[in-house]
């Protein structure tokens, strides 16, 4: 059976998710809706896909099985809620929402209506990541102690008019790039307990941070450390994780970002570590590698990875951090 799906948002991220799905097996984009009607024409054209004014009106159509909502942060959840109301599957681009209060609303229709709720961090399906999170998982680099992620770019010129750097997103860099990187922090470490963190609006004269510095901890005692910047200049992306026999490194994300690498380190007893480095060239499968994942949680009927929860519960963390830098003090993590 040939899953039809909808896509509200024709801008950047909805492109891109046309993409993938013009070249995924199983599923096709039968409609497209935005507030920007040419938008929506240019992307139905050139997909093959009818176009709807409304998102109600798309929700309403019966060969449409699942939705992505790839919208500014404002209208995630409220576009997300009514797609998973009208009995549709939605995939929501990140963060899901603009608070944990939004995100959690979301979870609990999703729950309700008995449909698949997946938050779109597709940095876990980088090739990378899911293999340094896969060797961790082994205890390839023993007992987790440390993560650290830098994660940044430069903007571009009139970025501090563009939506993103609007308070009604409900955030800047943090929202932004820092969200996969809280996310990423709970795939490898589990749930964080404390949060101290500072935000700046360093260099753009915007309302909202551009610049966001936070540091974490689990019960457990591992420690993250995240710097999101877009005052990077250079795009860049770090992850890197810690045990006590080794370590994983992360560099780039292919593209503008540098090639996509991993560094398995192995710690010895003296002398320098020995390293072992794969490079993951070519183009970008995390979106694809996403939406099967999607998919096929849809056809076993269960919940996806990187859900509905776990986007509520990277907001959270966000939420936290931004308390701690209001506050200028730690704060707890239920």
């Amino acid at each position: 059976m040939t899953l039809g799906v909808g896509i509200v948002g024709a801008g950047r991220a909805g492109a891109r998710r046309a993409e993938v799905l013009a070249r995924a097996t199983g599923a096709r984009l039968v409609a497209v809706a935005d507030v920007d009607a040419g938008r929506a024409e240019v992307m139905a054209r050139a997909f093959g896909s009818r176009v709807y004014a409304e998102p109600e009106a798309l929700f309403g159509a019966r060969d449409v099985q699942a939705v992505i909502v790839a919208t500014p942060h404002q209208w995630l959840a409220p576009v997300a809620k009514a797609a998973l109301e009208a009995g549709k599957h939605v995939l929501c681009e990140k963060p899901l929402a603009r608070t944990p209060e939004e995100a959690a609303a979301l979870v609990a229709v999703a729950a309700q209506s008995k449909r698949a709720l997946k938050t779109g961090f597709n940095h876990r399906y980088h090739p990378a990541i899911a293999e340094a999170h896969r060797l961790a998982r082994e205890g390839r680099i023993g007992r987790l102690l440390v993560l650290r992620c830098r994660y940044g770019h430069g903007g571009r010129t009139g970025y501090e008019h563009e939506w993103r750097a609007d308070r009604i997103s409900g955030g800047g860099e943090l929202l932004d790039q820092g969200v996969h990187a809280l996310d990423l922090f709970r795939w490898f470490a589990g749930e964080f307990t404390e949060m101290s963190a500072m935000v700046s609006s360093a260099y753009w004269p915007i309302e909202v941070e551009d610049n966001a510095f936070c540091l974490l901890r689990t019960a457990e005692g591992v420690t993250a450390s995240l710097h999101a910047s877009w005052t990077q200049w250079k795009n860049l992306f770090s992850f890197e994780v810690f045990g006590e026999s080794g370590y994983l490194e992360i560099e780039g994300l292919g593209g503008s970002y540098g090639p996509e690498r991993l560094v398995i380190g192995e710690r010895r007893a003296s002398g320098a570590p020995s390293e072992q480095q794969i490079e993951f060239l070519g183009e970008d499968t995390s979106w694809a590698a996403e939406w099967a994942e999607f998919a096929a949680a849809i056809r076993e009927e269960r919940a996806p990875e990187a859900s509905g929860w776990d986007g509520w519960q990277a907001l959270r963390l966000a939420a936290a951090a931004y308390e701690s830098a209001r506050t200028k003090g730690v704060v707890r993590i239920d």
